[in-house]
This record gives structure tokens, C-alpha cells and sequence, in this order.
């Protein structure tokens, strides 16, 4: 009984291992169940998993999922997957139409510009009226616009209801919507008044005066604002829906947390992008052309100043030739200099998010990391001259006045070029965005190549004045 109680005990490795949904779901869509069988299973599971087993699914199996899965279903699974478009046009167009009219209309939008221009006027002429005008709604706006993010799926109820009233006009609407946590007012004038929460709501008497659960000072975003100047906001506030007004302050939908997360995610990416050197975020799937496109424009432009730089190290030619042994220490000054740069850049980027930035805080912020390039720079001269002019006494046999000469020089050379670098990598995203360039395209490269002729000229000009003008080294 003892060895039987034993081996009834789990494994907490067992426990804890995470089910596998995708082999699970592959399985029953390649199995021989009728379509109902095969429907009452695949409801169990979460329409995230279903779209990651759609991935390793074949045309035809795909084809086999359409049919058996129903519309809303379909819809629902149509939003996690980044090849949705592909798997519309794989669709016979009845069931196409009908998976884009119950598809979040941002989301829908979203799909048919990926599309064929054939298919996509096809499916929009096929949609019910008032489907297609909000489709078309959101494809008036920019990429970079917010309003080309936002959903009518929410309930919009007039400020002048009673409770019994605005309950009905939930209860109606909710049939529709289901993004119903929070009811947006508007006047007699369509204009945004302001937010209702539906526990709120509910548990109101019947007696109370709707105006007096409206919350006035509800966020909003304007449609055609630029996604960066925004995010910031969106990002201050929990709650699950903003409401998107268009100039006349008229309520044209919301933008939902799902898809804040997402804006939040893609301006990350797109800055990554940046910061690495690229027009543009890449792909696995991109060709060779493609990504040469992205990337040789910064990879022209960062050529030429690698050019100055080192027609910078040929002017001071004689220094290196009569001083061979600072040139073992170039990379140490050229390294520091890019590094501190591009934490200044990054620390830049970050407090330009802010767009009530005021003059004195950006002088400030160059200030700052002025005197952390400073501090930092001392500590680390100080460091290098010590250890840099024992190095040379000790290893290269080297007479004491001449390793500690050298090691000074480094030193001082090592904290002008990080003091250097840190107010270059604060000013020149300041300056861009002074003359509405993004910030993240003064990024990490171009810094870096600033820094190095930065550390070029510093390193060098300090080993030619000290060395050979003042100590006469050599």
C-alpha cells in the first residue's frame, strides 16, 4: 500500500510543465472527427492558441479549419496573427466578408490594407454600410496618427438620460458592443462630455441624476495626433478604453488597452530600429534587397564619417610615428567615448517622451549629464593612470617619467572625451527634435562615429600638445 500511496505522487517538474495546446489543437484538425466534433474540441481552447497552430498548418488544412470553425470564432483568432491578411485571402469571399464584419474595426482596417487591391474593394462593397464608413473612417488617418488605432466597438449614450433611460441604452447597445466596462457622454451636439463606469451605473437609484456619475475629466486623445506625441499619455492613465475625438471634439470611437499595448510595442520596435541604424524594423521573411534597402542609407552616411575620421588620425601622423605606443590605447578612449555617448542618448530619448519639456529642463538635462560625463570621466583617468603607467614601467620596461607621462595623458584624454561624449549624446537628439525629427534617428551609430572623431582629435591633439610640445616625450 506504501509503494502504491508512492507512486501516485506527480512530479512538481510534471506539475508545473505547461500543456502543449499547439500539438493538441494540430492534432484534432488533422484527425478524422466530423466538423461538429472537431468544433466542440477546438472551442475549449484559447483563439491565441488557435492562431499559433494555424502557423504550422498547411493551405489545405487551413482551408479545412474555415470551414469548420464558426465566424466569430474566426474573427477572433484573426486577432493575434501577423499573417491574418494571408489567411483572408486563402478564404472564399462570403466567409471573408463575414469574418471582417465581426473583426474590431481597427483591426479590420488593419487587415484589408494588407491585402490585394482587387480582394479589398470586393470584401469593403460586401460589408454592411455602417461597417464599411467606419472602415473607411479609420483608414482617412495616417499610420503614425492615433485615429488610424481606434474602435467604435463601445457604447455612447446622450448626456440628458435618466438612469432608467441610460440602462436601457446599455442593455441595447450591448448587443452590439462588448466593450462595455465604461460608457462614454456626449452632448445633444455629438461632442465628448465625458465617461460613466458601468459598476457605477448599476448600482445607481433610479432617483439619482445621471450628471452626477459622469466623470468630466475622463482622458481623450484628438484622432489625428501623432502616436509619439501621445503615447505618453495613453500610457499614464489604466484605463481600458480612451476616447478618440476628431478637431470638433466630437466622439469618433476609443482606442482600447489591447491596442495601446500594442502602439506601446510597435514605436519600441520601431526605435530599436532606429537605434541600431535601420530605416525601418526588419523580418525573417525579408529578402536580401529589402534589408540592404533598410540599412545601407545609414551605412552611406556613416562610411563618409568614418572617412573624416580617419583623415583626422593622418593629420596627426607625426604624433603616432614619433609615439607608437599610444596607439595601443586608441580603442580605449574611442570605447569609453561611444559608450558614455550612447548612454547619454538613451537617457535623452527617454526625458524627450515628455513633450511639456520647458527650455530650462532640457539645459538642465545637458547640464546633468555634463557633470556625469565629468565624475565619471575623473574616476576612470585616475584609474587609467595608475594601472596604464604601471602596465608600461612594469611590462613594456619603460623609464617612470615616460610610462606616467603617457598613462597622464590617457588620463586626461580619457575624462575630456567622455565629458565630451555625454554632452554630444544629450545635444544632438535635442536638436533634432528641436527641428521635428524623430530623436531615435540620432542614435547609436551616427553618436558613435560623432564620438570617435571626438575621441580622435581629443586623444591625439592632448598626446601632441603634452607629450611632444610640453614634456617633449618620445
Amino acid at each position: 500500500m506504501a509503494d502504491e500511496k508512492i507512486n501516485t505522487v506527480q512530479n512538481p517538474a510534471e506539475i508545473m510543465e505547461k500543456p502543449d495546446y499547439e500539438t493538441e489543437i494540430l492534432n484534432i484538425i488533422r484527425g478524422k472527427s466530423s466538423p461538429k466534433a472537431m468544433l466542440a474540441q477546438l472551442e475549449d481552447y484559447h483563439a491565441n492558441d488557435l492562431a499559433q497552430a494555424m502557423e504550422k498548418l498547411d493551405v489545405q488544412e487551413r482551408k479545412k479549419l474555415y470551414r469548420i470553425c464558426t465566424v466569430r470564432m474566426l474573427a477572433e483568432i484573426f486577432e493575434y496573427p501577423d499573417e491574418a491578411s494571408v489567411y483572408l485571402n486563402e478564404m472564399d469571399i462570403q466567409k471573408a466578408v463575414a469574418v471582417v464584419a465581426e473583426l474590431e474595426t481597427d483591426t479590420a482596417a488593419d487587415i484589408l490594407h494588407q491585402i490585394g487591391k482587387e480582394k479589398r474593394t470586393t470584401i469593403i462593397e460586401m460589408l454592411p454600410q455602417e461597417i464599411r464608413q467606419e472602415i473607411q473612417l479609420i483608414a482617412t488617418f495616417d499610420d503614425d496618427e492615433i485615429g488610424s488605432r481606434l474602435t467604435t466597438n463601445c457604447i455612447i449614450i446622450r448626456e440628458n438620460l435618466t438612469i432608467k433611460q441610460a440602462m436601457h441604452e446599455l442593455i441595447v447597445q450591448a448587443k452590439e458592443n462588448d466593450n462595455i466596462t465604461t460608457l462614454f457622454i456626449v452632448d445633444e451636439k455629438g461632442e465628448f462630455y465625458g465617461a460613466i463606469d458601468l459598476k457605477d451605473l448599476i448600482t445607481a437609484d433610479a432617483t439619482d441624476s445621471l450628471d452626477e456619475l459622469i466623470q468630466t475629466s475622463f482622458p481623450y486623445v484628438y484622432a489625428h495626433e501623432e502616436i509619439d506625441n501621445c503615447i505618453e499619455r495613453l500610457k499614464d492613465y489604466s484605463e481600458d478604453y480612451i476616447p478618440v475625438l476628431d478637431n470638433s471634439n466630437q466622439l469618433l470611437g476609443v482606442i482600447t488597452a489591447a491596442s495601446i499595448i500594442e502602439v506601446v510595442d510597435d514605436e519600441l520596435g520601431e526605435d530599436y530600429a532606429k537605434l541600431a541604424g535601420l530605416t525601418a524594423e526588419e523580418d525573417l521573411k525579408e529578402s536580401l534587397i529589402e534589408s540592404m534597402k533598410k540599412r545601407m542609407p545609414w551605412l552611406m552616411i556613416l562610411l563618409a564619417l568614418g572617412m573624416v575620421v580617419s583623415g583626422v588620425v593622418g593629420i596627426f601622423e607625426k604624433v603616432v610615428s614619433q609615439l607608437t605606443m599610444i596607439m595601443a590605447f586608441q580603442s580605449l578612449i574611442l570605447d569609453m567615448a561611444g559608450n558614455v555617448g550612447t548612454q547619454s542618448l538613451a537617457v535623452t530619448i527617454r526625458v524627450l517622451m515628455d513633450e511639456n519639456l520647458t527650455g530650462e529642463q532640457k539645459l538642465r538635462l545637458v547640464t546633468k549629464e555634463m557633470k556625469v560625463g565629468f565624475a565619471n570621466g575623473m574616476i576612470l583617468g585616475v584609474i587609467s593612470f595608475v594601472f596604464i603607467g604601471l602596465y608600461i614601467m612594469v611590462f613594456k620596461h619603460r623609464a617612470m617619467l615616460f610610462s606616467f607621462a603617457v598613462s597622464g595623458c590617457i588620463g586626461i584624454s580619457l575624462l575630456l572625451a567622455m565629458m565630451i561624449s555625454s554632452t554630444v549624446g544629450t545635444l544632438i537628439p535635442l536638436f533634432f527634435k528641436k527641428i521635428k525629427v524623430d530623436p531615435a534617428v540620432a542614435s547609436g551609430p551616427l553618436i558613435t562615429t560623432i564620438n570617435d572623431l571626438v575621441a580622435v582629435v581629443t586623444y591625439y591633439g592632448m598626446s601632441w600638445i603634452l607629450l611632444l610640445n610640453i614634456l617633449h616625450v618620445s
